[in-house]
Parts: C-alpha cells; sequence; structure tokens
C-alpha cells in the first residue's frame, strides 16, 4: 500500500513539476519585483517562463503526434516562437527606459535562430550520433529550409546596408517596414508550400529504428494502466485553449522579465549581444529538450523540422509581429543589425547546410554546431 502510495506520488512529479515550478516561482517573481530586488525577481521569472515553457512543449507534443507531419512540428514551432515574441516584445517596452533595450530585441531574434541551429540541431545529433552513430532524415527538408533562411537572412542585411548611404537614417524606418512586410509575405508562400503542394519535402523517409519498440512497450502498459496525464485525456480543442493560457502565464512572467532584467544585466556589465543569447536560451530551452528526446528516439527528422522550422519562423514572423507591434507603440525600432550578428546568421546557414545536405548525421557534425556556438558567445559577450 506504502509503495503504490510512493509510486503515484512520483508520478505525480514527474508529471506536473513543470506547471508547479512554473506557478511557484512566479509568485517570487512578483513577490521579489514588489520589493524591488531586482536580482532575485530577474531569476524567478526566467526561471517560471522556462517551466512553463516546458508544459506548452509538452501539450504541443501531445498535439504534434496527433496532427503528425509537417503540421505536428508546426505546432511545436509556432508555442516556442510565441514565447519568444511576448519576451522580446516585453523587452522591447522598456526602450524608454533603457536606450539598450532595442539592441537586446535585435540580439534576442538573431540568437534565436543561432541557438536553434546551433544549440538545439547540434546537441540532438550529438546525442543522436552517439546512440545510432548515424541518422537518416529527409535530405529535401534541410536543403529547402537552408535555402529559405539564407534568403531570409540576406533580407535582414539589406536595411543595415542603409546605415551605411547617405541619408540611410532617414530611410531606415521606412526599408524595415517594406522588409517585414516581403518577409511575411514570403512565409505565406512557403506555408503554402510546406503544407498544400510539397508536404512530402517534410516528411521522414526512414522509420526510427528505436520509437517502434518503443510505442509497442506503450501500447501494452496501457492495456495494464491508464494514463492519468491530464493533457492526454483533453481533446484537441481543449489542448490548444491550455497552450494559449501558459502563454498568456509566460507573458505576465515576460512582463517581470523585462522590467527587472535590464537593471541586472547592467549591474553585471553584460552586453546587450550576450543579454540577447541569454534571453534566446530561455525561449528556446523546451524546444531543446524535446529535440534531445526525439533524436534519442531515433526521430532526426523531427529534429529537423523543429530546428530549421523554428529558425524560419524566428525570421519570418517574430521580425514582422515585432515591427507591427513597435509602430502601433510608437517604438523606433528599426533592422539594422551589426556585423556580427548578421555575418553569424549566414555562417550558421552555410553550415547548417553543410552538415545536413546528404541526409545524416553523426555526432562530429553536432560538435561542429556546438562550437560554432561557443565561438559566438564569446564574441557576443566582448562585442
Amino acid at each position: 500500500m506504502q509503495s503504490e502510495t510512493s509510486s503515484s506520488f512520483q508520478d505525480l512529479v514527474e508529471d506536473y513539476w513543470d506547471i508547479a515550478a512554473g506557478i511557484l516561482f512566479g509568485i517570487l517573481a512578483y513577490f521579489f519585483h514588489h520589493y524591488h530586488l531586482s536580482h532575485l525577481s530577474t531569476l524567478s521569472a526566467a526561471i517560471s517562463i522556462v517551466a512553463l515553457s516546458v508544459t506548452v512543449s509538452e501539450v504541443a507534443e501531445i498535439l504534434a503526434e496527433r496532427l503528425g507531419e509537417p503540421y505536428g512540428s508546426f505546432v511545436l514551432t509556432f508555442s516556442a516562437v510565441a514565447v519568444e515574441i511576448i519576451l522580446l516584445f516585453m523587452i522591447m517596452t522598456t526602450a524608454e527606459d533603457s536606450g539598450e533595450a532595442l539592441e537586446t530585441v535585435k540580439s534576442g531574434i538573431i540568437s534565436a535562430v543561432i541557438v536553434d541551429m546551433n544549440v538545439l540541431l547540434g546537441l540532438a545529433v550529438f546525442v543522436g550520433g552517439l546512440a545510432f552513430a548515424e541518422q537518416e532524415h529527409n535530405e529535401d527538408t534541410s536543403s529547402t529550409y537552408t535555402t529559405i533562411l539564407f534568403i531570409s537572412s540576406v533580407a535582414l542585411l539589406v536595411p543595415s546596408l542603409l546605415v551605411y548611404t547617405p541619408d540611410g537614417q532617414s530611410k531606415l524606418l521606412k526599408a524595415s517596414i517594406i522588409i517585414s512586410i516581403m518577409l511575411f509575405l514570403y512565409y505565406l508562400v512557403i506555408y503554402v508550400f510546406q503544407t498544400k503542394t510539397h508536404s512530402h519535402f517534410f516528411k521522414s523517409t526512414a522509420r526510427s529504428r528505436i520509437l517502434r519498440l518503443k510505442k509497442r512497450k506503450k501500447m501494452l502498459e496501457d492495456e495494464e494502466h491508464e494514463d492519468d496525464y491530464l493533457f492526454e485525456k483533453l481533446p484537441n480543442w481543449a489542448n490548444l485553449l491550455a497552450i494559449f493560457f501558459l502563454i498568456f502565464l509566460v507573458g505576465l512572467m515576460a512582463e517581470v522579465f523585462a522590467h527587472d532584467s535590464q537593471t541586472v544585466f547592467k549591474s553585471f556589465g553584460i552586453s546587450a549581444g550576450l543579454a540577447g543569447l541569454i534571453i534566446a536560451i530561455i525561449s528556446v530551452s523546451p524546444e531543446l529538450i524535446t529535440a534531445v528526446k526525439a533524436a534519442k528516439n531515433d526521430q532526426i527528422q523531427r529534429v529537423i523540422n523543429i530546428a530549421m522550422g523554428a529558425s524560419t519562423v524566428s525570421i519570418l514572423l517574430t521580425v514582422p509581429i515585432l515591427m507591427a507591434l513597435a509602430y502601433f507603440n510608437h517604438i523606433p525600432f528599426t533592422l539594422d543589425f551589426n556585423a556580427l550578428q548578421i555575418g553569424a546568421l549566414l555562417l550558421t546557414v552555410i553550415l547548417a547546410w553543410k552538415t545536413t545536405d546528404n541526409g545524416e548525421t553523426n555526432y562530429i557534425e553536432g560538435v561542429s554546431h556546438l562550437m560554432f556556438f561557443a565561438c559566438f558567445a564569446v564574441i557576443a559577450a566582448f562585442y
């Protein structure tokens, strides 16, 4: 009897620790914020955001399994990018209090792609490579995504080049708005390409060697024990509402984080570039957990879809949405990224193209991505 109670409590902790941690640290964040304890409120808010985002990713993963590819990866990437947009917009609203806030937002946009394509992809490929030596994915997926990301990166370069032309500053805002609209239209075309005309480009061409065994084992376990996880029982519409509610809670925590983090970053002498990188890691962490799990299950196709899909959405949707929010809130936000940011973005795309172009991955390719990220982090800290 005692053993059953202990097992039941352990299952409860494993299933709902993230929600409990998110709420607990959220309350602590507001408490510390009220008493102007910026360091503690920033840390508590960051932990709360990560914990709640883990729940978002778990619910999104349930929906992803039900919907299948490419729609499953859409749910995962959109839920993660929503957290990123909320965080960056909340920091953008502090631009009047801190002149570096907009630079942090710009760094956050680029860093989200850098983290997705190097940390998430690199770590997942490394873990999967150690477990399976080589893993196969649909090479059409990576080929398509790297092409899209390269063009998107070049588009972001356009406003940045205007800074070096006569009267460039006066034209910068107009150019930024035009490029944002173009990126959004480009995304609409890509959406049709992914879901209608060429959806087979984003589906796996190789079956997981271990996932079939796990699914068979799970089916046997399900016959003996009913799954008590709340979100597994809910219908799709209820899970979608749960995701929206959790993202709303993340928004409340993002407001506290945005208000107090600027003070903390200044007190530690953290540059805008490194601050953007920290924010990107916070917003990407739930996706990272999902990707590593997929790699362990020999689902490298899911990893490619998440990493490259999230990176694509980070540019083609995050940039236009942030640009629109800034415009309607009279915030002077422009797309003049610095040489380090654009250079790192383009090099990341080239590296991803080289490591995924043959439809196979191994652990040395994962290490290469992680090494690139480490070099970028060092430069971001001192740039």
